[in-house]
């Protein structure tokens, strides 16, 4: 405990309540990478997500790859090929490319939802699964190094090692 400084007037007492709140935040965060789940919003809590994000975070699916993806179609586009060539590309990144990734990622992010929510029903019969498949999936769609929470088990299943 420390003792309480009255601010002498509303614009200290506006900077406290910042310097209060950015530090609060900063915990909060730390908190959150540290995987405690007082910090987590309630999005992340309880077993039923912990468990979608275990599942998801232990797969390779087609949908994770989907920003990797369209970042490589775009620069594709962008590169000025010569233009017996350019045709070529369009042809094969909007006929081809992208559609069959659009399908790939429709489908993963439905059958991960799925899976997921069956599990869930199946591993917590009392727990509410109301959302629980939209959460699967759309962790699934992130790129694996900027989901949040971060992953605590590697593709495979096996246990994140602990940094050093």
């Amino acid at each position: 405990r420390q003792p309480v400084n009255a601010p002498q007037n509303r614009k200290e007492a506006y900077r406290q309540l910042r310097e209060r709140q950015t530090q609060e935040r900063a915990k909060a965060r730390e908190g959150m990478l540290r995987g405690d789940e007082r910090y987590f919003p309630a999005r992340d809590r309880g077993p039923a997500r912990k468990f979608a994000r275990d599942w998801v975070d232990s797969r390779r699916v087609v949908s994770q790859y989907f920003l990797p993806f369209s970042i490589l179609i775009l620069l594709l586009t962008w590169i000025p090929f010569p233009v017996q060539i350019r045709g070529y590309v369009y042809i094969a990144v909007i006929t081809i490319g992208w559609p069959v990734m659009m399908v790939g990622v429709l489908l993963t992010s439905v059958w991960v939802s799925w899976k997921v929510k069956k599990l869930v029903a199946e591993k917590f019969p009392g727990e509410n699964t109301r959302g629980v498949g939209f959460y699967a999936a759309m962790r699934a769609l992130q790129i694996r190094k900027l989901r949040f929470p971060p992953p605590t088990v590697l593709p495979g299943g096996k246990p994140v090692p602990p940094k050093q």
